[in-house]
């Protein structure tokens, strides 16, 4: 009986693809710089420079909803 509920409880956990794990790295990654990119627009006192980091927060903003909307 113990056995049987072990066996679910493996069976109930998904193994990821080789795919997801890549898109979650990615997601990841995308997340850790857009943390960065904000905290260098946060400090920022160069108005070019904080410009251009607002550029690349929308990108990676615009890279991030492209994979919420693939998964």
């Amino acid at each position: 009986m113990e056995e049987a509920k072990d066996d679910q409880a493996a069976g109930a956990k998904r193994q990821i693809t080789d795919a997801e794990r890549k898109d979650q790295l990615e997601r990841d990654n995308l997340k850790l710089s857009r943390a960065y990119v904000v905290s260098q627009i946060e400090v920022s006192t160069n108005e070019r420079y904080s410009e251009s980091l607002r550029q690349a927060l929308n990108e990676i903003d615009r890279k991030l909803a492209g994979l919420k909307s693939a998964g």
